[in-house]
């Protein structure tokens, strides 16, 4: 079941008790598989409802956790399925940044990558390590090789870990090797914006210096290549999310948050509260959080991004002379209606 989020900017997020929630719209959704963010653009100029595409074209989920093909289509997080986003009416696409142990930023959702041997059907000597600690070409080595025509020829069998558990291998129609974030900038379609989330661990207690070195280097990535390319950062590790801020001001700042629906030894991740209270502190752009309020909406992260920027294309079409009534309140109303109808037939 993937995540649902909104992303507000702080200074136009209400006092809760005046809010009222939208329970069928979040329930819907997550019964579907599908992860969407609400976009508050204090970052771009435009009024446009913009398109975010998570992990490019949608992120991947394996039999044990959806039936739903469209979440094997394309490799996540691959240079494959960013461009493969830009086919469509996308205006950024999101993806997860790590460090490895030699200081290269890469492109991997998963705190741990995972391979083994496979003998009847069933996956043994099963081995996990974690993206930070392995080097460059120890990451470079699992999954398909760029050097090989055939695609699925592997040095290491990518597997993953389902919800349940369970480890299989990462199964997808169009599959494509890892990348690192350098050869994002350099081959993704110059068109698209990034969406840069800092991949920390979620229960590993870390020192100020440990992450500014990795910041540095993601930093002196996006710097170095990004040109004129569109990038924000995002980031559920609050230090993470303080520390890029304070290192550049270039680019804004998204502090994430589930709001409560996990529980942290950090209580800067358990509430929106909280989260709002560190977001002002930390002078970001705007916080991200579970889905259950709807305001200032300028924008969607969503997986199923050819049904959904199709959608998006609908709304923000000029309108014609006769329709010019329609007040924008009903406008947005009508692409929610629309939007939360198209998810629950699939």
């Amino acid at each position: 079941m993937a995540a649902l989020k909104s992303l507000l900017h702080v200074s136009n997020v209400p006092n809760l008790d005046q809010v009222p929630k939208i329970t069928t719209l979040s329930s819907s959704i997550y019964s579907n598989g599908i992860h969407s963010c609400c976009i508050k653009s204090s970052f771009s100029s435009s009024s446009k409802l913009l398109v975010l595409g998570h992990r490019g074209s949608g992120m991947n989920m394996n039999s044990s956790s959806s039936s739903d093909e469209r979440m094997k289509s394309i490799k996540e997080n691959s240079i494959l399925s960013f461009n493969k986003a830009a086919d469509y009416a996308v205006d950024y696409v999101e993806f997860d940044v790590q460090v490895t142990k030699d200081n290269v930023p890469v492109i991997f959702h998963d705190d741990e990558i995972i391979t083994g041997e496979e003998n009847g059907g069933t996956y043994i000597t099963v081995s996990e390590r974690k993206v930070t600690e392995i080097t460059l070409a120890e990451f470079l080595r699992y999954g398909p090789q760029r050097e090989s025509v055939n695609l699925r020829k592997c040095y290491k069998p990518l597997l993953r870990k389902g919800k349940d558990g369970r480890i299989c291998k990462w199964n997808v129609e169009n599959d494509d090797s890892l990348c690192t974030l350098q050869e994002a900038f350099q081959n993704v379609n110059s068109s698209l914006g990034f969406n840069i989330e800092l991949k920390f661990d979620d229960y590993f207690v870390y020192r100020d210096e440990e992450l500014v070195d990795r910041l540095r280097e993601i930093l002196r990535v996006v710097l170095g290549y990004a040109k004129e390319r569109p990038v924000i950062f995002s980031t559920f590790q609050p230090d993470a999310a303080r520390l890029v801020r304070k290192l550049q001001n270039r680019y804004p700042v998204y502090f994430l948050t589930e709001g409560g629906t996990e529980i942290y030894t950090d209580v800067r991740r358990n509430s929106l509260d909280e989260a709002i209270n560190c977001a002002w502190k930390m002078v970001c752009k705007g916080l991200c959080r579970m889905l259950e309020y709807m305001m200032g909406v300028e924008g969607v992260i969503v997986d199923f991004v050819g049904e959904i920027s199709e959608a998006v294309s609908d709304l923000i079409k000029p309108v014609q002379e006769e329709e010019e009534r329609i007040s924008f309140t009903q406008c947005e109303f009508s692409f929610l209606r629309n939007f939360v109808s198209e998810l629950t037939q699939h």
